[in-house]
């Protein structure tokens, strides 16, 4: 049941979570617990993450709070629908033509939490993604199509496009992908290439750099 415990789901302003129903509060937490302590790329520091209302006791929801905010996310409860989006914020900059990312706050208790920016829709070929933040997209990254950010970058979809993460010098920047089949990848100051021929995988896929060269292993979300 671990694959289906934790549902996500991609918003304008970050990740809304939904649990399974026959989950006890205690597994959902060792659950993502260990999500967020192996370094997957399940979660990217700086993440706007919702929780379910009217499905948490105060006191859950405050252990999940705390737990995502340790590991430098920042955590909210689900607005109703049609209520105006208490943590909506401007969009950082960005060139990406007919798309309108938003950026989730950074939290200010905590200054090395950054901001992130979401990008609810597939990057298309020719179009550029130029932030400071790190980046989530929740769509493809098509041929053509450049992801440039100063921190980490998450795919929640194909990325085929080229991506550089970290690029302002930051070597503890990640690139994840669903499906990682970049023309290029960068890592601050590194660059690797994918092959001519891959396969595609079942797993997610991370990018990170690893005795001085970019390493690209399998990885559970």
């Amino acid at each position: 049941m671990s694959e289906e415990m934790v549902k996500i789901k991609g918003g304008r302003s970050g990740l809304s979570l939904t649990f399974a129903p026959e989950a006890s509060f205690e597994d959902i937490l060792h659950h993502l617990q260990g999500k967020l302590e192996s370094g997957s790329g399940f979660f990217l520091r700086g993440t706007m993450v919702f929780l379910p209302r009217d499905v948490l006791t105060d006191a859950q929801r405050e252990k999940l709070q705390k737990l995502f905010h340790e590991h430098g996310l920042i955590c909210r409860v689900q607005p109703l629908e049609g209520e105006n989006h208490p943590e909506k914020s401007q969009a950082a900059s960005a060139t990406a033509a007919e798309s309108q990312p938003q950026a989730a706050p950074a939290a200010s208790q905590n200054p090395d939490v950054q901001e992130m920016l979401v990008v609810n829709k597939t990057v298309r070929g020719g179009q550029e993604i130029r932030t400071k933040s790190s980046v989530l997209v929740c769509g493809n990254v098509n041929p053509g199509a450049q992801i440039i950010a100063g921190g980490s970058i998450d795919v929640r979809g194909i990325c085929r496009g080229m991506v550089h993460a970290g690029a302002f010098g930051d070597t503890s920047a990640i690139v994840v992908a669903d499906h990682l089949m970049p023309t290029q990848i960068r890592i601050a100051s590194f660059i690797a290439r994918s092959p001519d021929h891959m396969d595609m995988t079942e797993k997610a896929e991370r990018a990170s750099i690893k005795d001085g060269q970019i390493v690209i292993e399998p990885i559970e979300r």
